[in-house]
């Protein structure tokens, strides 16, 4: 039983003993059914910053590892009612390397202390817990990784599972080229040799970047890669499941709604996936808010939208005001370097989690508050995108005269809004005048639930706004052409359009707006919804 060799299930236990573990067991139910299938058994599984990957492997190399016994600790989980439970429970050789920490450690050693390349600290101590591990075989000093595994496989016939977290770390680092060089190296001997590959029963990879098309990661293309696109069996242990975070809003008393709001977002394989360790949190603290702080959120969304490619400033404002952005996701290389298009610029932002992806559609956006706020400090802070924050300030105080019944703010707020949307280009279709609105109530992402063209009672309101807070009002919005905002206002009531918010216990506004062509001017119409 080592560090990194046969390690215990202490660190699994830790984790499970606060009381704040979600089953994710099954997820050894998926890999027990890829052991030994040359297909399927080299899994690498990329998923953004504290989306539980850690916890994923440890609980991995706690049922598996020889080093453990886990009986009892998997006893109550769902995995102990499979058929294979204990067929592969605590009976492999278990390698688990955070190549993080060890980078890390790496890097505080004393300079005439430390190997020349991060690979020889580590096969350095694999090799001593290997001596240790399998006393009765002889492994040659400076042995490597691959080399003391294919040693014991061919004296004793034992196999191997190898788990290695931020497996993409020396690349994210952007060490020098001689050390990625050792690193491909490091790769190829363990996961691509023929003399190696019946010794290993599961490689199981993890880290923020999907495999890559070229450099370093060309060594991983033996793997499966899931990734935020596409994750396959593996999408419910992405992050949490709707129905998970239902229990846990019932068992922690908690806002499902806000909960939702907050921290929803991501798709994956047709289930809604939420960012684990901010649903903890939230739990945890009963505050929701952005748990992202303190991560690389600001430089990396800065610096990507700073790259000005065509069209990306107006995509940001879109996506700003809870559009959908249309985007390629096959062009990108998964570098860290190779943006030659807002497409690859959006796909890269996908992978890392600050921005979501519709299959359906083809399309990318802001998946949830959290993010949102994110990406509005961003915007607000970045010079290039001074407009866009104005736009963002404006759009606060419009919600407010908005709910003060200010009509002539309103309208002005909205010929402004025109002219964003528009560059100056007459927009007599309803899509950009739904697009006019939503860019003039961009605010109001940070506070309520847009819904739109919901249906209603005798037909479908354009825009409804359904604050997170009870206490305030919710807004249905009417668009038209070259009426009236009073006829406008008059289609809400006579069609009933508040019929859709009959369990809806705050006060109701009806926003009438018309848009008239010739003079391109808005009229407003504000009325207060009185319940009889």
């Amino acid at each position: 039983m080592g560090t990194y060799l046969n390690p215990d299930n202490q660190n699994f236990l830790n984790f499970v003993s606060k009381g704040r573990y979600v089953d994710k067991t099954m997820l050894a139910d998926v890999t027990n059914s890829y052991l030994e299938d040359i297909t399927f058994k080299f899994v690498c599984i990329s998923r953004p910053r504290r989306f539980g990957k850690s916890i994923a492997e440890n609980m991995l190399a706690a049922y598996y590892s020889k080093g453990a016994d886990s009986k009892d600790l998997f006893s109550k989980y769902k995995i102990a009612k499979t058929d294979n439970f204990k067929k592969y429970l605590n009976k492999f050789n278990v390698v688990h390397i955070d190549l993080n920490s060890i980078f890390t450690a790496w890097q505080n050693k004393i300079e005439s202390q430390r190997p020349k390349f991060v690979v020889h600290l580590l096969n350095h101590l694999l090799c001593e817990e290997f001596k240790a591990e399998f006393p009765n075989i002889v492994f040659a000093e400076g042995s490597t990784l691959s080399e003391c595994i294919l040693k014991v496989y061919s004296q004793t016939k034992q196999t191997f599972i190898v788990i290695i977290d931020e497996y993409d770390i020396l690349v994210r680092e952007k060490v020098y080229d001689d050390e990625l060089t050792i690193y491909r190296a490091f790769l190829n001997s363990l996961f691509k040799s023929n003399e190696l590959s019946p010794a290993i029963s599961l490689a199981y990879l993890t880290g923020i970047l999907p495999i890559m098309k070229d450099k370093i990661q060309s060594k991983l293309n033996i793997f499966n890669p899931y990734t935020m696109l596409y994750a396959g069996k593996f999408a419910e242990f992405v992050g949490f499941t709707n129905e998970e975070v239902k229990v846990l809003c019932q068992k922690n008393n908690c806002n499902y709604e806000l909960c939702k709001s907050w921290y929803d977002g991501y798709r994956l394989e047709n289930l809604e996936i939420y960012n684990p360790e901010a649903v903890i949190k939230a739990m945890a603290s009963n505050r929701f808010k952005s748990y992202w702080s303190g991560t690389s959120t600001y430089h990396v969304i800065s610096e990507k939208i700073s790259m000005n490619f065509a069209g990306i400033k107006e995509d940001v404002i879109t996506m700003l005001s809870g559009g959908k952005i249309p985007v390629d996701v096959e062009k990108y290389d998964n570098t860290m370097t190779g943006f030659n298009s807002k497409d690859d610029v959006y796909t890269f932002l996908i992978d890392l989690g600050y921005l979501a992806y519709d299959e359906d559609s083809e399309r990318c956006f802001i998946p949830n508050k959290e993010i949102y706020k994110e990406w509005q400090k961003v915007v607000s802070d970045n010079y290039d995108y001074s407009e866009t924050a104005r736009i963002i300030k404006d759009s606060e105080e419009l919600l407010v005269q908005t709910i003060v019944g200010n009509e002539t703010a309103v309208a002005e707020a909205l010929d402004r809004s025109h002219i964003h949307v528009t560059n100056n280009r007459s927009y007599n279709n309803e899509y950009s005048l739904q697009s006019a609105i939503y860019i003039a109530y961009i605010y109001a992402m940070n506070n309520y639930i847009i819904v739109k063209e919901m249906t209603t009672g005798k037909g479908v309101a354009d825009i409804t706004y359904i604050p997170f807070d009870k206490s305030k009002v919710a807004i249905i919005v009417e668009l038209k052409h070259n009426k009236s905002a009073d006829s406008v206002l008059n289609q809400i009531k006579e069609k009933q359009y508040f019929k859709s918010l009959e369990g809806w216990q705050g006060g109701i506004l009806f926003v009438g707006i018309n848009y008239d062509e010739k003079t391109k001017k808005h009229e407003c119409k504000i009325e207060k919804f009185e319940k009889e």
